[in-house]
């Protein structure tokens, strides 16, 4: 249920201010070291693997386990964060994923690596949505997709520092002191959170207690139409990506035979056009927005379709022209990255108050469950069927570029209920924290 505005002003939770600005901040912060402790696995891949004796199966596997966790207890920790406290639970996930990241670099075998990246992805499983929440809450609507592409920048920004430093560090140190090094920072961050202002924990009225009410809450988010799409659509969408982002790095190594520190500084070259996507994305949606209400959903569609077309061709041409290959590989992080501040100011604009966190749980279960946690292990898996090498892997890339069509497809479906289910939650209100 939605709650009523309250009788006095006083107690509304103010949005603005650098209150607001410390929460944007600091979420964006532990967004980059979220995705630098994901990525760097990308980079020190093939050293561990020579070193620890592990086949392309065996790494794709992991990274599958690492992103199932993060879909099985996406629901249940984020249903955690609706209920009891965002900051709190930020900072318990920000210690959790850096204390296995850290443990990941003790790996003596395929299990050393298995169980603690499998616990890394149950550190982040909550982020992402605790983090949506807050900045979504600080902030009017009206800004909505211009926040949420500075905070989806921590992906790009974390992503190159995790390719380029933890390729000279595996280089110069070994890959295990990349993960070292990289457990640090989130721990600092973590605290930070515990500072940054919250708002009242909204009561889900009339629902159940224990699991009853996780289900009841479930079944409410279920209930939109917009939803259904857009859940089936992030995790095509994902099946794309997360393909991508696990094996592009391999793939370049093979190919002309560097290493890891050379591979990750290429490949980062794109980094900046992606973040300036993320901003763009985010000013973008918003004047979309004003323009065509259904323009929150429009944009991703869009660009969805798009991304998957230029990372298409960018493999296609990879073996025959790497020059070209690069243009349109970078083409592909930059429009990718444009849609994906108004997908998340979607997830928190057609549901009630009470269910914020858990709706963006909801999205992570679904990024993953439809795609986005089976295509490394498919992708590592076809690579070995075909003989792997360069050749293999590109091909087995390629087969991915499927999902980015797909997504397009769902967020097309999803913008023609969008606006009504919108109206029925848009009186709706926050209340402060005492």
């Amino acid at each position: 249920m939605l709650e009523e505005k309250p009788s006095s002003p006083i107690n509304e939770y103010q949005t603005g201010g650098w209150k607001a600005h410390w929460i944007l901040i600091i979420c964006t912060l532990l967004y980059a070291v979220n995705y630098m402790d994901r990525t760097v696995l990308t980079v020190v891949m093939q050293p561990m693997k020579m070193d620890l004796g592990l086949s392309d199966s065996d790494v794709g596997l992991a990274v599958t386990i690492f992103t199932l966790s993060i879909a099985l207890f996406s629901i249940p920790i984020l249903y955690i964060v609706d209920r009891w406290s965002r900051k709190k639970m930020l900072f318990l996930m920000a210690v959790a994923w850096s204390i296995f990241t850290y443990l990941t670099g003790l790996a003596k075998n395929f299990i050393g690596v298995l169980l603690p990246r499998m616990f890394v992805g149950v550190g982040e499983a909550g982020f992402s949505g605790g983090g949506t929440a807050m900045i979504t809450a600080a902030y009017p609507k009206k800004k909505h997709g211009l926040m949420l592409g500075i905070f989806n920048t921590g992906i790009t920004i974390g992503s190159a520092l995790g390719m380029i430093i933890g390729g000279i560090v595996s280089v110069q140190l070994g890959w295990r002191f990349a993960f070292f090094i990289f457990a640090i920072p989130g721990l600092i961050l973590g605290i930070s959170a515990l500072f940054l202002k919250d708002y009242k924990t909204v009561e889900n009225t009339g629902s159940r207690s224990g699991l009853a009410s996780l289900f009841q809450s479930i079944a409410a988010l279920l209930k939109i139409p917009t939803l259904r799409w857009f859940f089936l659509g992030y995790g095509l969408l994902l099946l794309m990506s997360q393909a991508q982002m696990y094996w592009t790095v391999p793939l370049v190594m093979r190919e002309f035979n560097i290493k890891e520190d050379s591979a990750g500084l290429v490949l980062s070259i794109g980094i900046p056009l992606a973040v300036i996507g993320a901003l763009l994305g985010g000013w973008f949606s918003d004047f979309w927005h004003k323009k065509n209400r259904k323009g929150r959903m429009l944009l991703p569609a869009w660009t969805a379709l798009l991304s998957a077309v230029f990372l298409a061709i960018a493999i296609l041409v990879f073996h025959l022209n790497w020059q070209v290959a690069g243009a349109f590989a970078t083409a592909y992080g930059f429009i990718y990255y444009v849609g994906m501040p108004a997908l998340g100011a979607v997830s928190q604009e057609v549901i009630p108050p009470a269910h914020k966190g858990l709706s963006w749980g909801m999205t992570i279960f679904s990024m993953y469950m439809f795609g986005g946690a089976w295509s490394p292990w498919a992708v590592g898996g076809i690579s070995d069927a075909l003989g792997g090498g360069a050749g293999g892997l590109a091909w087995a890339l390629l087969a991915s570029c499927i999902g980015g069509i797909g997504a397009a497809f769902c967020f097309f479906m999803g913008s023609r209920t969008y606006v009504a289910d919108a109206d029925k939650v848009k009186d709706a209100v926050l209340v402060a924290e005492k």
